[in-house]
């Protein structure tokens, strides 16, 4: 082995320690960049559904049934949520409330989300849509395949934990238990 060949083996190596070095840096530079800007989203997010009212507990909590229950309602499914948002009633009077010509049915709004875009999909909900304050109702998908179970577990577990940074209270009506 000549010189020439002696220096080439070890610059080499040590070239691309350096360039890995290098792009290990920038990767943790825009790291936290990104982190930053998932704080700076979650505090306008925040923000936003500050113009809701903290919840009523007394109110709320005399609810178990799906079909009474008026905020927002999310069902964790393994790969999506599926938001349910009832809009409010234009027209203020109680003449014909939930009949032929007012159903509620037509009123409830489902939409399907990623759990990335909760934040802004649960910050977009109307103000007039949080009857109770700021308490979202939550169940997990019915008749799940038992192999999907434990992704809508860690599913479930992301929601909550998303909406609890939020400032949004978690209410389970099935089991009429905060989580």
């Amino acid at each position: 082995m000549n010189l020439r060949t002696f220096s080439s083996a070890c610059v080499l190596p040590a070239l691309l320690l350096l360039l890995s070095g290098c792009s290990g840096h920038s990767t943790h530079a825009s790291s936290a960049q990104t982190h930053a800007e998932q704080r700076a989203q979650l505090e306008t997010q925040r923000e936003e559904l500050d113009r809701i009212p903290p919840p009523s507990k007394s109110t709320y909590m005399a609810i178990h049934s799906f079909d009474s229950w008026q905020n927002p309602v999310l069902t964790v499914q393994p790969s999506m949520l599926e938001l349910q948002v009832t809009l409010a009633d234009a027209n203020t009077t109680n003449l014909g409330v939930g009949g032929m010509l007012r159903p509620i049915g037509a009123r409830r709004q489902e939409l399907n989300i990623s759990a990335d875009t909760l934040g802004d999909a649960i910050s977009a909900v109307p103000q007039s849509s949080w009857p109770y304050g700021r308490v979202v109702a939550i169940e997990e998908a019915n008749k799940t395949p038992h192999s999907a179970e434990p992704a809508v577990r860690r599913n479930l577990e992301i929601t909550i934990s998303r909406l609890n940074d939020l400032g949004i209270v978690v209410y389970d009506l099935s089991d009429g238990k905060l989580q």
